[in-house]
């Protein structure tokens, strides 16, 4: 006899068995933000400066994500990536700075144009309707990271001069 879903994970095997599968997820994505934050510190010279985005707040943001889509945007440990990336760029003498992700796959990087219809999320791809400049929406907002890392520079060259 089948007993329905419920049930089944009620049993104390059944819970032991999610908790297991859930506890090897976890040391998979531990291990590989490990590995891919020595490699980022290792592989740039010191004095790097390394530009992340804010993504607090970013799992409450999903609740407009479609149920099918939803594990992977929120499954992946962010802030576990953020803190590894800072305590290892301490110690090879980089630096880490955290920006704001408002915009920063719906600026133009040619223009400065900020418009929502920039960004077409289904196909991946960026076309500013002000000048018409088009790309990947990923790579347009690490272009936008990158000039907020070029400005921040640019604010603390000032400041010290």
């Amino acid at each position: 006899m089948l007993m329905p879903i419920g049930e089944c994970l009620q049993t104390t095997s059944s819970r032991k068995r999610i908790c297991a599968i859930g506890q090897r997820e976890n040391r998979y994505v531990r291990d590989v933000n490990h590995q891919v934050t020595k490699a980022l510190v290792e592989r740039y010279p010191k004095g790097t400066l390394f530009v992340v985005e804010d993504l607090t707040g970013v799992r409450q943001a999903t609740e407009k994500v479609h149920v099918k889509n939803r594990y992977v945007s929120v499954s992946w440990a962010f802030y576990q990536f953020r803190q590894f990336l800072e305590y290892k760029a301490q110690l090879y003498g980089h630096k880490v700075i955290v920006v704001s992700p408002k915009y920063t796959s719906q600026t133009c990087p040619k223009c400065g144009h900020v418009d929502k219809r920039n960004r077409n999320k289904k196909t991946h791809t960026f076309t500013c309707v002000n000048c018409s400049y088009q790309s990947n929406d990923d790579r347009i907002g690490a272009m936008n990271l990158y000039r907020k890392g070029i400005e921040y520079i640019s604010d603390t060259v000032t400041v010290k001069v």
